[in-house]
């Protein structure tokens, strides 16, 4: 597990834990049942305070990403399907809004993405 803190990007600090350690649960990178540092041994590696770190895993808990378990630690919670779904629909949405920013820049209609989707999918066919 790797974190890093940015100190420049405005971010507070236990949102920037929260939303690296809500990216590799996601991702699989921490998996299911997988113990984390406890509080303190991460506030101590990332040299902050024990508060702050606290903070963060209860948001993570908050919010059904990790579990834990009365003098064992904390835990990467089974991944809960409806959530992950919810979190792929999101990132979804900012790629399609991107994408149709950068559609605009290009002066290209509806139809041309449709095109350009259909092609990349493999069917050619409109």
């Amino acid at each position: 597990m790797t974190i890093f803190i940015d100190n420049k990007s405005g971010a507070p600090i236990y949102e920037q834990i929260y939303a690296q350690l809500k990216a590799q649960i996601i991702s699989g990178a921490l998996g299911e049942d997988e113990l984390l540092p406890s509080i303190r041994a991460l506030a101590k590696d990332l040299r902050i305070s024990v508060i702050t770190t606290k903070r963060a895993y209860d948001e993570l808990e908050r919010d059904g990403l990790i579990y834990t378990v009365a003098g064992k630690g904390c835990f990467v919670a089974p991944k809960n399907t409806e959530l992950l779904r919810e979190e792929h629909l999101r990132q979804l949405e900012s790629h399609l809004a991107e994408a149709l920013r950068l559609a605009a820049l290009c002066g290209l209609e509806r139809k041309d993405i449709l095109d350009m989707l259909d092609i990349m999918e493999g069917d050619g066919n409109t």
